[in-house]
């Protein structure tokens, strides 16, 4: 079955790449990907360290780049006051009018940071208030994931429920809330979660979602994200290492298109 058109992939380079020089290579070997697809390729989101937010936006411009757009990894849920290092979502829209994503409630976050279910709840609503759209993060950990399918999805749906609470329902199947599946065992692991229990989870969480847009994310690269994307699930994928490699970088464009 050929990938659907119209894909979305966010690329995630998380805390890299060391320099704005490097980010601008980066982004321009997007662009160039993007002008090999064509008419036909997917919708792009950069999400960079928020350094550099101003660096590509202007490249961005430069090149009138309409399908790709920036967003930022984390946001914060309040939009000014006494929180040390933190961005508010009506902060970042002011700055860089390029910036309509904001990536809620990744794994690395809730893990290594304390993120509570409490906290990207209140993240998502003051997002979505900014006009940010929201690309949510859920995913089970291994020792749940031994436990069988049934177990994963569970889990999922308890981190659905407590992440989207007081969120209008109307807002989740019209792409202000994306989701995004990363099975936290498959992330910067090299172990894939094979495709059709891909696609079981996405077809889990779109129906629990009201109709939302399901990525995966989990060790995508340009050798694996055909065999995810090939399933009308899939709406398309999040990507962290390797959207720091040009040739990775093109191969996961042109097999989206």
């Amino acid at each position: 079955m050929p990938p659907k058109r119209s894909s979305l992939i966010v690329f995630n380079w998380k805390e890299n790449p060391r320099t704005s020089k490097e980010a601008i290579r980066l982004a321009v070997a997007v662009s160039r990907a993007m002008r090999s697809a064509g008419k036909d390729g997917p919708e792009i989101v950069i999400c960079p360290p928020v350094l550099y937010l101003g660096a590509l936006s202007e490249k961005m411009i430069s090149r009138a780049e309409s399908r790709c757009s920036l967003g930022v990894q984390n946001i914060f849920w309040e939009n000014n006051g006494a929180y040390t290092g933190e961005i508010g979502p009506a902060m970042v829209r002011a700055a860089h009018g390029n910036v309509r994503y904001a990536i809620v409630g990744h794994s690395e976050r809730r893990r290594f940071l304390g993120e509570t279910d409490e906290m990207i709840r209140k993240k998502i609503l003051a997002s979505l208030a900014a006009g940010l759209r929201v690309i949510l993060c859920v995913g089970e950990p291994v020792e749940v994931r031994k436990k069988g399918t049934r177990a994963a999805m569970q889990y999922v749906k308890n981190q659905l429920k407590k992440d989207l609470q007081s969120v209008d329902s109307r807002l989740r199947g019209n792409d202000r809330i994306i989701i995004a599946y990363e099975p936290i065992w498959a992330i910067g692991t090299g172990k894939n979660c094979p495709p059709e229990d891909a696609r079981e989870m996405a077809a889990f969480i779109k129906k629990e979602a009201h109709g939302a847009r399901v990525l995966y994310g989990g060790s995508v690269n340009g050798a694996n994200v055909a065999r995810y994307i090939c399933y009308d699930e899939v709406s398309g994928v999040l990507v962290g290492g390797a959207s720091l490699h040009a040739e990775e970088i093109k191969k996961i464009i042109k097999a989206n298109i």
